[in-house]
């Protein structure tokens, strides 16, 4: 074996540390400053039009809305960066609900084995939708939107069509309860700040996050590399399991029944959020930070025009017009990264 032989594996290892963290590099900093100037800027429209916006109540609703898409999508940002996405989301988390109330009422488990054993069957999802990928090899837009629809039935099969509600508060405390002493603030926005920053710390100082940067950025570069490319997209789909069943478990406390039918829709405003917040559908580029973010300005979106009593058809137009704008500017930053990079090639 020659000398340049057997350096060629540490050679082609560099190909991985480039990867990019959106929130990492001047022009991510400067996306995640856009977006939330946005997020200001919408609040400060909304509160002229109308003070109560401003009030602690308001605040806290907007906060409280906030929990579900905000978890879902922290999962589904892990997804995207890889180049993937993940539809299966909503009908999942409402699948994880119901394996809730199945636990806890049905079979009368301690809440925490409940919650763990809805948090593993998240998992699970996510895990099936990664074989599904990988090894399947099947299109990750199919591999979900099929785990979508078998959610969606299991969901009413388990259920046989009907609420399953709990009897615990302290399970329903988990989302309406509150510990921080003399308020009335949701434990649910404390624990979605938690994942929020374990996923943050996941995604900017590990070696998932860095392997997940990088599939997105030169999925064949990775591979050259010698990174297990069916291994660590399997991890990336089956965390954002865990955060469905997290997803399941808030929501099904927060109503305190476990809702079949209550996941529907779900999927798309996460991956609005995550896209609204700065992630390339494309992958490569995204940050937890981003992903927060607009799930906030779909959480203020839609409170705020609740507040002003504008028809639900017309909310839906205002996002739809949102999610446009977003992608647009992704592909603008694309080419207008594109054309500087030939520019400078020229040179």
């Amino acid at each position: 074996m020659t000398a340049s032989t057997a350096s060629a594996p540490q050679q082609e290892q560099h190909l991985v540390a480039p990867a990019p963290a959106a929130g990492g590099t001047l022009k991510g900093r400067l996306q995640q400053l856009l977006a939330f100037g946005s997020l200001v800027v919408i609040c400060v429209v909304f509160a002229i039009a109308d003070p109560i916006f401003l009030s602690y109540g308001n605040i806290t609703s907007i906060l409280f809305a906030t929990v579900v898409i905000g978890t879902l999508a922290l999962g589904a940002t892990f997804v995207i960066i890889t180049g993937g996405i993940d539809l299966s989301v909503g009908t999942g988390m409402a699948l994880c609900a119901v394996i809730s109330g199945v636990l806890i009422t049905n079979m009368g488990l301690p809440i925490a084995v409940g919650v763990l054993g809805t948090l593993l069957f998240g998992a699970l999802i996510g895990f099936v939708n990664g074989l599904n990928v990988t090894v399947l090899g099947l299109p990750p837009f199919i591999a979900t939107l099929a785990m979508m629809l078998v959610a969606g039935g299991l969901a009413l099969v388990i259920s046989g069509s009907a609420p399953i509600y709990f009897d615990s508060t302290a399970y329903t405390d988990i989302s309406t309860g509150s510990i921080i002493p003399g308020t009335d603030f949701p434990n649910a926005v404390l624990i979605m700040a938690a994942v929020a920053v374990l996923a943050s710390v996941a995604l900017s100082r590990t070696v998932l996050g860095r392997y997940t940067y990088a599939i997105g950025s030169n999925e064949e570069a990775t591979a050259l590399s010698g990174v297990d490319l069916r291994k660590w997209k399997i991890v990336v789909y089956t965390l954002a399991g865990l955060f469905i069943g997290l997803a399941g478990v808030l929501i099904s406390a927060r109503l305190g029944s476990a809702q079949p039918a209550t996941g529907m829709g779900y999927e798309l405003q996460a991956i609005a959020a995550v896209v609204i917040g700065g992630t390339s559908l494309s992958g490569g580029k995204g940050s937890v930070v981003g992903t927060i973010i607009g799930a906030l300005i779909i959480s203020v979106l839609n409170n705020g025009l609740q507040v002003l009593a504008v028809p639900q058809e017309w909310q839906n137009v205002i996002l739809g017009s949102v999610i446009v704008v977003a992608v647009y500017a992704d592909m603008a930053r694309k080419r207008a990264a594109a054309v500087s990079g030939v520019t400078e090639g020229v040179r």
